[in-house]
């Protein structure tokens, strides 16, 4: 049985295989939503599919909400020809639980599917429809990090950005280009309010999706391409908000093994779909089970009911006190910490490195002993219970097929808030001392040791993809695994770089730290493992 709007009537196939189906109309849903949109998503990756759709899944299962979601794709729409359109842009979601029991459902909330390209006039139509709609209530997204970007790190505009700039609205690139450019279609067709809110996982995310919208408004102002009336329509909150978040589920790639289970019960064409460039991608979702999304609540136009699928709806300070737990203490410095050194030791798998003690303490330093002291208890849940499910339940679910190397992306875009923000929070405390923090240094150091591209056995290892990847290989060029003497004096210009580290290291004593840490990490074969064994121990 493949798996198909059509394939849906067959129920006894579905209750036999234990997999759950829509209990509403899908094609009735997807006609509301295509007559009179209501909630428009860019980023249609995994998180998209196996969490925010299925938000809005359940309460279209439980009636409260008749209309889906339309999901954007701003990359290269492999997403779209490979897993939307084969399969009606149904998504096979499995749920996965640390006693290896799991839930698996179908989740059909993406009503429509368009892609965000300015050279296909059919899609673009389609987006200004729906941009220009008075029933549009949210625009949401999951590009991660580094989508919001519009500026590279000597502060100049991106390339992509840059061209757009310079030739306005009519031809774009940049995923901020492209929105920018859809709100002054809704601004120009009477600027109707509406919400546009990141769920991406980054600190203070709402500010870095306004202020990169707002920057290429301003520039296309200058440029004469809008009128200052726009700037300021998208400056009024009252008008167009952007909401802070926090969102939390681990959604890895795709695992054959799931596959092969999902094919086994006899749904079809489950495989997992390769790509030259980037991750693979398949008809299916596998997750953790374990899931968090806290949002501010100003929607200027209305919003799904969404506190009613367990959704935390509130304020800002609520947020950032969520988010800030989370991202610089219980889960997200875990994550990197397990993510750079479990390649260079030599696992492929996040529970495995959970079973390895060193590793194990490692993490729980970091959360337990050098994070806890500056965390503030957001109110609605509390730090230390929700780092002792991390710890305890989350990292180590054998059933969660999520590996470190796919962790280790974009590792210099993650630094400076998921370690950068403690370190600060320790310089402006009277009470805490910097020179008590020995785990978080330890990371400093062998994510740079990391990015000298071989493991701990000195065999070649390719670093994950970063942006910054080359320009700080350029830095430690010249560093040799072997030869501790070879970074003396090397690591400054690196070490003073706030944009790294959220701070300039050397003007703290973490720098000498770091470095001797480092020189340690050169020592030669196993002086990763040596080094961190002492750390912990």
């Amino acid at each position: 049985m493949k798996l198909s709007l059509s394939a849906l009537k067959e129920k006894t196939f579905w209750q036999d295989a234990d997999i759950a189906v829509p209990a509403y109309d899908v094609s009735a849903m997807a006609e509301r939503t295509k007559a009179s949109p209501a909630w428009v998503h860019f980023g249609a990756g995994n998180i998209f599919r196996g969490y925010i759709a299925k938000l809005q899944n359940n309460l279209l299962n439980s009636g409260l909400a008749e209309k889906g979601i339309v999901a954007v794709d701003s990359s290269d729409g492999y997403q779209l020809e490979k897993v939307y359109k084969p399969f009606d842009n149904l998504t096979m979601l499995v749920s996965l639980y640390a006693d290896g029991s799991s839930k698996k459902e179908v989740i059909a909330s993406i009503a429509e599917a368009v892609h965000a390209d300015w050279n296909k006039p059919d899609q673009l139509a389609r987006l200004k429809e729906i941009f220009t709609s008075p029933s549009l209530q949210l625009c949401s997204f999951t590009i991660t990090e580094k989508g919001y970007a519009i500026r590279s790190s000597d502060g100049a505009f991106l390339p992509a950005v840059a061209a757009d700039l310079e030739n306005g609205p009519s031809s774009l690139k940049n995923v901020m280009a492209k929105v920018t450019a859809l709100l002054l279609e809704r601004y120009n067709a009477g600027g109707f309010p509406m919400a546009v809110v990141s769920m991406d996982n980054c600190s203070h995310n709402g500010e870095k999706l306004k202020a990169s919208i707002l920057t290429i408004a301003g520039e296309w102002e200058k440029k004469g391409f809008v009128p200052a009336d726009f700037v300021a329509w998208l400056d009024d909150e009252t008008k167009v908000s952007f909401p802070w978040s926090m969102i939390d589920k681990i959604t890895p790639r795709p695992n054959a093994d799931i596959a092969a289970e999902l094919e086994k019960l006899g749904v079809e064409d489950m495989q997992i779909i390769p790509r030259e460039k980037g991750a693979p991608v398949a008809p299916f979702v596998n997750c953790e089970s374990s899931e968090y999304l806290v949002i501010e609540d100003r929607f200027p136009n209305g919003r799904p009911a969404l506190e009613k699928a367990g959704v935390y709806m509130t304020d800002r300070d609520t947020v950032n006190k969520t988010e800030r737990m989370k991202v610089t203490t219980c889960l997200n410095p875990l994550h990197t910490a397990l993510a750079v050194n479990g390649c260079m030791l030599g696992y492929n798998r996040i529970y495995k490195e959970m079973q390895d003690d060193d590793l194990r303490k490692l993490v729980e330093r970091i959360g337990s002993v050098e994070g806890m002291p500056v965390v503030t208890n957001p109110g609605i849940l509390d730090p230390r219970d929700f780092l002792q499910e991390v710890l305890t339940q989350r990292l180590p679910n054998p059933y969660i097929p999520d590996t470190p190397q796919r962790i280790a992306c974009d590792t210099s875009q993650k630094i400076p808030v998921r370690f950068g923000e403690t370190i600060k929070s320790y310089l402006a405390s009277d009470t805490l001392d910097l020179s008590t923090l020995e785990a978080i240094p330890y990371v400093l150091a062998s994510w740079l040791r990391y990015l000298l591209a071989v493991d701990d056995q000195l065999r070649p290892m390719q670093p994950a993809d970063d942006p910054r990847l080359a320009e700080l290989q350029e830095k430690l060029s010249g560093i040799t695994v072997g030869d501790p003497a070879s970074c003396e004096g090397r690591l400054g210009t690196v070490l003073s770089d706030a944009t790294l580290f959220g701070t300039d290291l050397t003007a703290t004593p973490l720098a000498a730290r770091v470095e001797a840490i480092f020189s340690r990490l050169l020592a030669g074969p196993g002086a990763v493992r040596e080094t961190l064994h002492s750390v912990v121990s």
